[in-house]
C-alpha cells in the first residue's frame, strides 16, 4: 500500500466486550471469521505464527508477532508475508458503548509493500477488512449469540 494513511474500520457489536475479544484471540473462533488455516495463536506478546493464503495463483505466507496485548481491550500483531517486501501492524482496540462493544481496526503501513500487487492496494485493505469486520465477524458474533 504507497498510502501511508492508517486504514480504519470501526464497527459496533450487539455483543460484550467478552465475546468479541474471544472472537479475536481464540484459534477456534478466528478460523470461523478470519483466515480457517491459521495454525495457532495465543494473545501473548512475541507469539509468533505463520501460514499460507493464495489468491489468483499468487502466494501470501503470512508472518504474524504479537507485539501488544491489553485483555479485553487491545491487541496488536505485525504483518509480514515470506514473498514479498514490506510490513504493517494492525491494531484492534475494544470499548464498550451502552450494552455494545465498539471494536476499532487500525492498520498502519511500517515499510511499504509492492505498489504492483492488487493485494496491497489501499483500496484492496480497506476492502479486505471491512469485509472482515463488518461482515465475516458480524454474522459470527450474531450466530454465536443464538447459541
Amino acid at each position: 500500500m504507497k498510502d501511508n494513511e492508517p486504514i480504519i474500520i470501526e464497527q459496533l457489536f450487539n455483543a460484550s466486550i467478552e465475546q468479541v475479544w474471544k472472537a479475536l484471540t481464540n484459534l477456534e473462533q478466528m478460523r470461523q471469521w478470519y483466515f480457517d488455516v491459521i495454525p495457532d495463536f495465543k494473545p501473548k506478546v512475541s507469539f509468533q505464527t505463520s501460514f499460507l493464503i493464495t489468491n489468483e495463483g499468487r502466494n501470501f505466507t503470512h508472518n504474524w508477532i504479537v507485539t501488544e496485548v491489553i485483555p479485553q481491550s487491545k491487541i496488536s500483531y505485525q504483518w509480514k508475508f515470506d514473498e514479498y517486501p514490506g510490513e504493517s501492524i494492525s491494531t484492534f482496540n475494544l470499548s464498550k458503548e451502552e450494552h455494545q462493544t465498539l471494536l476499532t481496526v487500525t492498520s498502519e503501513v511500517l515499510k511499504e509493500f509492492p505498489t504492483d500487487i492488487p493485494e496491497f492496494k489501499r483500496e484492496s485493505g480497506v476492502a479486505g477488512w471491512e469485509y472482515l469486520i463488518q461482515e465475516s465477524l458480524s454474522e459470527f458474533l450474531e450466530k454465536s449469540d443464538k447459541f
